[in-house]
């Protein structure tokens, strides 16, 4: 995993300005703290900093490889290829000599020998662009799901690009301003395919290509669901399950440097664990596989269930590690505090990772810190994440309620997420124009009508298909994108074995009927896991990632909010109703309540400090 920049100018000679290249890679130092690297000509330029996994001595960025004695095309790439043994043996067998063992060089090489189709070939995660010295044009390509981040900003002139929107800041060429349609983006919780937020900034879709030439930006996509029809029955389709997960964690194991695993106790997570740790004993590999979890101190003892957890993790996290000791699974538990939350330097480091205020609160600053924490022992680790968007585990799947309310299943009902509610807290004026129901109908109607459909398919299964496009295309990029900022603001890579794309389209056309068999939700994980699990995990409800519980934290968000009402010259002063935010602390606080005074206090405070430090101009 790493950090890519990098820049196309077609009317001037970058040669001369490769100070700003420099600083644009620089952004990128928390993504790949292993070495850096710069590769410039005339009209095509990028940027690298590199985070070691694989190949550590061979696979420095740029890469740049040709046909006889010139270069033909030069790489800058984040990620990995988890088929790329398999490529390098084909490719050898079509006449390429490799330099090095990496996969960066597989994916060059590919490259040429395929061109623009070479994504097709790829399974993994990544985010890479391709300078074509010949033709002088850039290919930029993105994984399937959108595990890895990539953006792009058209200029008069050509493009810059990035991993994140802080590397193509950099460069005075791009303006950071954020006009009413990157705020309703902002807030909408809903992840738009292509927005960035800033104006003039986009991403590549996932699944996509961008093409830069000198006649303008052309893109395209390689890959998207399918609705196909499911002939295979319920064994079948758990034995496949069972074995493309098999596949999918033993090739996402291969590292030249430590890894782990994250665990939560929950079904997801446990069995990546579990199935880690089997392909590492048949292996032989003789080494323990680590796992972490995220903790709080007394949240076990003094938990309360809410509208999304019935009980704590720990309990469930220590019965799994005890299950898999035999296995040699070592497990550590990450404990964190109010303070630990709280703390300046942390929530801006979170702040900084995230580019904007789109986080989750305190669930964005513990994940920050666990990661931090992990990458002391370990530079990689494999992950649960995307699992209940693939297999129908969300609470609101199941609620025939939230399923029919006609939006976003997440937004609906009592269980919706509100997060870091900042709407709560602006101006009546500034809602009036986000108008941010009509931007989520807006956004709701645009996704349903890229659904692909089997024919003659109804009722509740033509609606849950539905549902899973949404989340699939909508939802799992938030989290996905969360991950990545969190962990590579650590210089720590996390896998996600549930966005293999031959398992997300394969569990995609499974019936809802199929999905749910045993009466739960998850149920084709569930019983495809069934046999490296204790019951105490096969039996417990889904339960998210945690929010801490302590009254203290709550009370520390109040203090900050307090001093910030007593300045005068807040930057945040137009846009927020300050009298809203008063209100809010005039609440009297109530730790047993789950209502929006926090989501709306974080947001408030997370929007202030990134207005007030970052420089962002909002233009309404």
């Amino acid at each position: 995993m790493c950090g890519i920049c990098g820049w196309v100018d077609y009317s001037g000679d970058l040669r001369e300005s490769q100070d700003t290249l420099a600083a644009m890679t620089g952004t990128m130092a928390c993504r790949g703290p292993d070495d850096e690297g710069m590769w410039v000509s005339p009209h095509g330029a990028v940027g690298h900093r590199r985070l070691a996994i694989i190949d550590i001595e061979g696979g420095r960025q740029p890469m740049a490889a040709g046909r006889g004695d010139g270069t033909a095309a030069v790489l800058t790439y984040s990620g990995e290829v988890y088929n790329y043994q398999e490529l390098r043996e084909e490719l050898v067998a079509g006449g390429h000599r490799f330099e090095t063992r990496s996969d960066t060089e597989v994916v060059l090489r590919a490259y040429l020998e395929w061109g623009a189709g070479l994504a097709s070939h790829l399974n993994g995660m990544y985010a890479f662009g391709i300078w074509d010295t010949g033709a002088e044009e850039l290919l930029l390509v993105r994984d399937r799901m959108g595990i890895k981040p990539l953006y792009y900003y058209p200029t008069p002139a050509g493009v810059l690009f990035g991993s994140e929107p802080k590397a193509i800041l950099a460069n005075p060429a791009a303006r950071a301003v954020v006009d009413a349609e990157g705020l309703r983006e902002l807030m909408a919780f809903v992840k738009s395919p292509e927005s960035a937020v800033y104006q003039g900034m986009y991403e590549v879709r996932p699944g996509g290509t961008v093409r830069i030439t000198r006649d303008g930006v052309a893109r395209d996509r390689y890959w998207r669901l399918e609705a196909r029809e499911h002939t295979d029955d319920l064994d079948t389709t758990v034995r496949t399950v069972r074995e493309l997960l098999d596949d999918i964690v033993r090739r996402q194991l291969i590292s030249d440097v430590p890894l782990c695993t994250l665990l939560s106790g929950g079904l997801d997570s446990s069995a990546v664990t579990a199935l880690a740790a089997r392909a590492l004993r048949e292996q032989g590999d003789g080494g323990a596989l680590r796992s972490f979890s995220v903790d709080f101190v007394g949240y076990t003892e003094h938990f309360s269930p809410d509208d999304m957890r019935d009980t704590p993790d720990a309990p469930y996290v220590h019965d799994l590690a005890r299950h898999l000791a035999p296995l040699g699974v070592e497990h550590h538990d990450i404990v964190l505090d109010s303070g630990d939350l709280m703390s300046p330097q942390v929530r801006a480091a979170v702040l900084r990772a995230r580019d904007m205020p789109i986080g989750i609160g305190d669930m964005d600053t513990s994940l920050y810190l666990l990661f931090e924490a992990i990458r002391r022992q370990s530079t990689v680790a494999l992950s649960g994440e995307s699992a209940d968007e693939v297999f129908g585990g969300y609470r609101w799947f199941h609620d025939p309620a939230a399923v029919h309310a006609g939006t976003f299943p997440w937004l609906a009902g009592p269980g919706a997420l509100r997060f870091t509610a900042l709407e709560e807290v602006l101006h009546h004026d500034v809602l009036e124009k986000l108008d941010l129901p009509g931007y989520r109908a807006r956004s709701y109607r645009q996704a349903l009508d890229e659904v692909p459909r089997l024919p003659g398919e109804t009722g509740l299964e033509a609606r849950m298909r539905e549902v899973s496009y949404l989340h699939l295309t909508r939802f799992v990029q938030i989290l996905l994108d969360r991950k990545d900022r969190m962990s590579m603001a650590n210089g720590l890579e996390v896998r996600v074995p549930f966005c293999d794309h031959r398992l997300v389209q394969y569990v995609f056309n499974a019936p809802w009927a199929m999905k749910t068999f045993d009466g739960h939700e998850k149920s084709l994980l569930r019983a495809a896991a069934r046999d490296v699990l204790p019951d105490t995990i096969l039996d417990r409800r889904k339960s998210p990632y945690p929010a801490i519980q302590d009254p203290g934290y709550e009370k520390a968000l109040r203090e900050e909010a307090d001093l910030l009402l007593g300045d005068g010259s807040l930057a945040t002063a137009s846009l927020v109703d300050l009298t809203k935010v008063r209100a809010l602390l005039d609440r009297p606080q109530d730790p047993s309540a789950h209502d929006d005074v926090r989501p709306a206090l974080e947001g408030f405070l997370q929007f202030t400090m990134w207005l007030e430090t970052t420089g962002v101009r909002v233009a309404l």
